[in-house]
C-alpha cells in the first residue's frame, strides 16, 4: 500500500486553496528502463468536497516524483475534502481531509 498522500486545505473568504503531494515512484518508460523496474506512473487525480468534482485531470510520465498539485476552489471551512490518485497498474489511493 502506498503512504497517504499530504494534504493541506484552507479556506479564507469562501476560496480554499488546495495543497497536495501525492506520494508516488513516478517511473517513466525511459527511468525504468534505466532501473530495471517496471514501468508505474500516475494517470488520473481527481478531488471531490461535499460530494462535488473541484478539481480533476489526468497525467501522464512526465510529472515529477511525488507530484505537488495546488488549486482553489469555492467551499468553507468544516468541509469533507477527498483526493484519489489512480497509477498506470490500477492502483488507487485516497485520502481524506477537513478543511480547516
Amino acid at each position: 500500500m502506498a503512504k497517504k498522500s499530504r494534504i493541506k486545505v484552507k479556506e479564507k473568504n469562501g476560496v480554499v486553496t488546495a495543497k497536495v503531494m501525492a506520494n508516488h515512484e513516478m517511473l517513466s518508460y525511459a527511468e525504468a528502463k534505466k532501473a530495471k523496474k517496471e514501468v508505474n506512473f500516475i494517470t488520473s487525480m481527481i478531488a471531490t468536497s461535499k460530494g462535488n468534482v473541484v478539481f480533476e485531470m489526468s497525467s501522464s510520465q512526465f510529472l515529477s516524483k511525488n507530484p505537488y498539485i495546488k488549486f482553489d476552489f469555492p467551499g468553507k471551512s468544516g468541509d469533507d475534502f477527498t483526493f484519489t490518485w489512480t497509477d498506470l497498474k490500477g492502483n488507487k489511493q485516497t485520502d481524506t481531509a477537513t478543511i480547516k
